[in-house]
């Protein structure tokens, strides 16, 4: 977990819950600091993205941090490109290349929300050379800037964007292909403007991709499971929770949530201290919900989905 700057190693246990007081353990502050700096102060991060269980860190002095906290190894800092600044609109992800499998950083420069039509522009930093090489742009799609936290799914990352074809504008599911360097359109599971598709999160024992959205009139919320993604972009789906608006009504699902979904036990786990919610985290199943408070940790949580392994960060020449 992100918990007010800093990250924790934690255990959340589903099975059975009873007692809120033993749903989550926040076990460890795993630390960062900066090797050139004398302080003792630990880094700040802002923001958490992650792939093959390596994080990617953006840090509040504007920098950015490759990590593997499991294994102990050397850290990696990259350098940001001249004149850009890591704040509101950019946009950041980590894969690797399955021809080579070094990783990569995508780096999305976005001029605006993406609320409407805006310039693109992305990058990958090339671990070999140290440096960021330009890919493209383009104006044909944006992504909100409440969903810009994507989804890494078998190395790959997803988002929610909105195309901004002529006379039209509507959201698709964004997939970005880090062997091949491209952007490419997924389906949903309904093409229905009945539906407003609000967050993505992977599953906690197969990490298949998990899509959250809400239909209108009646406001029920639906997750699928992505039972299957093919080359081309078409995707099978599978829906494995709904929830009725009686149900969670004590907190507002938002655009661009963060969230965790166990299939096994048919429940959500979302961050609390938000919107209208004094706890730490919100449970959900079908027929039931529950606030869980932690009072040993901080006023903001962002849940990673994050399992340790010895992965090597390769170093570059």
């Amino acid at each position: 977990m992100l918990i007010d700057f800093r990250v924790y190693s934690a255990s959340i246990d589903l099975s059975g819950v009873q007692d809120e007081n033993n749903v989550v353990k926040v076990t460890r502050q795993l630390s960062l600091k900066d090797p050139l700096s004398t302080s003792p102060k630990e880094v700040d991060i802002r923001e958490v993205f992650h792939c093959d269980s390596i994080l990617l860190c953006t840090t509040e002095d504007d920098r950015l941090v490759l990590w593997n906290p499991c294994s102990g190894e050397k850290t990696r800092w990259m350098n940001n490109p001249v004149g850009h600044s890591l704040k509101k609109y950019n946009y950041y992800a980590l894969g690797k290349s399955s021809s080579s499998n070094k990783y990569k950083i995508l780096r999305i420069r976005q001029h605006g929300t993406g609320i409407l039509k805006c310039l693109v522009e992305y990058e990958i930093y090339d671990f070999t050379s140290h440096s960021w090489r330009v890919v493209g742009e383009t104006s044909d799609w944006s992504i909100h800037w409440l969903m810009h936290r994507g989804m890494s799914v078998n190395v790959n990352t997803y988002w929610l964007a909105s195309s901004h074809i002529p006379d039209s504008q509507k959201d698709f599911l964004l997939s970005f292909d880090f062997s091949t360097e491209r952007f490419q359109s997924m389906s949903l599971p309904v093409d229905d403007f009945s539906y407003d598709f609000m967050a993505l999160s992977v599953t906690r024992e197969e990490h298949k991709l998990c899509l959250l959205g809400k239909r209108y009139p009646y406001n029920d919320t639906h997750v699928w499971i992505a039972t299957k993604i093919e080359s081309t972009g078409a995707m099978s789906w599978s829906k494995f929770l709904t929830l009725k608006r009686s149900i969670y009504r004590q907190l507002i699902l938002c655009s661009g949530m963060n969230f965790l979904a166990d299939p096994e036990n048919n429940v959500l786990v979302c961050p609390g201290r938000q919107q209208n919610s004094n706890s730490f985290l919100h449970i959900f199943g079908k027929d039931k919900h529950m606030g869980v408070d932690h009072h040993d940790a901080g006023s903001k949580c962002l849940l990673v989905c994050y399992v340790p392994t010895l992965a090597q960060i390769q170093q570059g020449s």
